[in-house]
């Protein structure tokens, strides 16, 4: 197997902090996922008018994250985003990098949820082979954390094949799916982690 492109290190607080906006994350994650899309196209897809979405594209490409590409239409052109992932990297001892690295995370989460719940709502429409196979799973586990790191690699390890910018033989069929994966300890309503 050829080495996957790696993902695009974000280290900036300055641009942790543009990609905690909800919009912006939307439409990254958007871009990522479907390919170059117009503004009105985008803003279609999250919810938002052409113009609000022009704004935060235009945005996102001053941290060089999408960019313009050549379309069929010359009076409009479409958006692509410039990266096949992010990696925010450790938690930074900076409490300003820190908090931008956490609302980063806050707004990926919620897109994810977004994305969730449109499922949800839209389950009894899709096809039915789509109904089958699509999961919505959560495990509690019991690892170490050299175990946690393992495994977290090696599940990214499976699903980095298929992310959609870098996947380059998709069959006919295929559709652009969602995966969250999330793992870390777990922490009880008092703020303290689980033991056994």
């Amino acid at each position: 197997m050829t080495e996957l492109p790696p993902r695009k290190r974000v280290q900036d607080a300055k641009l942790m902090r543009a990609l905690a906006h909800p919009l912006r994350a939307a439409l990254l994650d958007y871009l990522t996922a479907i390919g170059p899309r117009t503004a009105s196209e985008c803003a279609e897809a999250v919810d938002s008018s052409a113009s609000n979405c022009s704004w935060h594209l235009r945005q996102l490409a001053q941290f060089g994250l999408v960019e313009r590409v050549d379309g069929d239409d010359r009076r409009e052109r479409p958006w692509r985003a410039t990266q096949v992932g992010l990696d925010l990297g450790d938690l930074d001892p900076d409490p300003a990098v820190r908090g931008a690295q956490i609302a980063v995370a806050g707004a990926t989460l919620h897109q994810e949820q977004v994305l969730t719940q449109r499922y949800l709502d839209s389950i009894d429409d899709l096809d039915p082979e789509w109904r089958t196979v699509a999961g919505l799973n959560s495990y509690a586990l019991t690892v170490t954390p050299a175990e946690l790191q393992h495994l977290v690699a090696t599940v990214d390890a499976l699903l980095r094949p298929f992310v959609s910018p870098i996947r380059t033989d998709a069959p006919d069929g295929a559709k652009p799916v969602h995966v969250g994966f999330r793992a870390f300890p777990r922490i009880e309503a008092d703020g303290k982690v689980s033991e056994r």
